[in-house]
């Protein structure tokens, strides 16, 4: 095993690994602006509330485990939709495109009928899936983890497609929508 010369290695930059003074707090504004250099994917989350179909955009969503299949998204407890959707037990994760901003807009306002003009037929399990998505996955709900001002929900996949193979994905970065290179 080989020696490590001590003297000829550069100590780490201390403000780079120093931990915040004070009590810690992060203040959210610095959060939100940090974490934003981080580019997602958006989606739409769909479920039926009774007869009624529900959704909210969702800009959290991740595959989890391949065995079983299960992703994940998080939804801020304040959330008016997700309450309505939980009970049902099932749900839809829509991925959108790239040309689907408009869409997604629809889905990210309160109180409106967002499903007004959206065209949609029900997947396997029942959830409404929007037309001319990227992907959509069909889900069961697996469970729900407290994760701060927020609720982890798992979703164990019952049936998935990607239906427009040749489009790209509809992209939040920085707080505006498109790709990163267009959003300075």
């Amino acid at each position: 095993m080989g020696k490590i010369d001590a003297a000829s290695t550069k100590p780490a930059d201390p403000a780079a690994i120093a931990l915040p003074e004070g009590d810690g707090i992060v203040e959210a504004a610095t959060f939100r602006h940090v974490l934003g250099h981080f580019a997602s994917g958006v989606t739409v989350i769909t479920a039926l509330d009774g007869d009624t179909p529900v959704g909210f955009a969702c800009q959290s969503f991740a595959s989890l485990s391949l065995d079983p299949p299960l992703v994940t998204f998080f939804v801020a407890k304040t959330s008016t939709t997700w309450p309505r959707i939980r009970p049902g037990g099932r749900f839809c994760v829509n991925v959108l495109a790239e040309d689907q901003e408009r869409l997604c807009r629809a889905f990210a306002v309160s109180g409106a009928d967002k499903f007004a003009g959206v065209s949609h037929a029900p997947t396997p399990t029942g959830s409404p899936r929007l037309a001319d998505v990227l992907a959509w996955i069909d889900c069961t709900l697996e469970s729900v983890v407290d994760g701060g001002d927020h609720e982890i929900v798992i979703g164990r996949v019952q049936a998935l497609d990607a239906p427009r193979v040749e489009c790209a994905p509809l992209l939040f970065y920085k707080g505006r929508f498109g790709h990163p290179s267009r959003n300075g």
